[in-house]
């Protein structure tokens, strides 16, 4: 069983219908005994870093979460938002304390190339790290559909997944032992995404 986290940023049933496809038992759910009774948690989601975490401590899911992921070790993947909230901290409205999963910041993009739109929406290459688990040690590049602003800053060069080019390199995914993240949308980029859902699944 899969427990999908509903702190209320997002679209959750495009995560759950994916999950459905690959014949996977999932449930959209905020109830503690919910998560802690899963044996996979995936955090999704969009929109703000602060207005999410805000979200994630009304629901008194913070220390769950670190206790679920840190602590016993289950597998956890964010998506897009959910990433990003992995962090140390957020800079979107001031600085805000994220989950502290993984060391990093999340910045918003600063590009040199004004003709970019921000935000960076639409589908692109991702670079995969060597020995990437997500991609199942494979090096070919994959392609994602995108939706964000912001971008992770790893403070470590080992826990950067992939990368991907949008008027310079920025971190696309990552991973260390159990902890999964993905700025893209693998939910939303058919072939690929299912590829690397089925990798996060067969993690043990």
């Amino acid at each position: 069983m899969i427990a999908i986290v509903n702190y209320f940023m997002g679209n959750l049933q495009s995560v759950a219908n994916i999950l459905e496809y690959l014949k996977v038992p999932c449930q959209i759910t905020n109830r503690p005994e919910d998560i802690r009774a899963a044996d996979r948690i995936i955090l999704p989601g969009v929109g703000a870093f602060n207005e999410a975490m805000k979200n994630l401590e009304k629901l008194n899911l913070i220390p769950l979460i670190r206790e679920e992921v840190i602590e016993k070790r289950k597998p956890f993947l964010g998506i897009c938002l959910g990433m990003q909230l992995m962090a140390d901290r957020g800079t979107e409205g001031g600085e805000t304390p994220g989950l502290g999963l993984i060391p990093g910041e999340i910045r918003r993009f600063e590009l040199e190339d004004k003709r970019l739109p921000i935000p960076h929406v639409g589908w692109n290459d991702v670079e995969p790290a060597p020995n990437s688990k997500l991609y199942a040690g494979s090096d070919r590049k994959r392609i994602f559909y995108f939706v964000h602003s912001y971008h992770f800053i790893c403070r470590e060069e080992k826990d950067v997944a992939g990368y991907t080019d949008y008027g310079g390199r920025f971190v696309s995914s990552i991973e260390r032992g159990n902890i999964f993240g993905t700025q893209f949308h693998p939910e939303k980029s058919q072939q690929d995404g299912l590829e690397l859902l089925r990798n996060f699944l067969a993690y043990k």
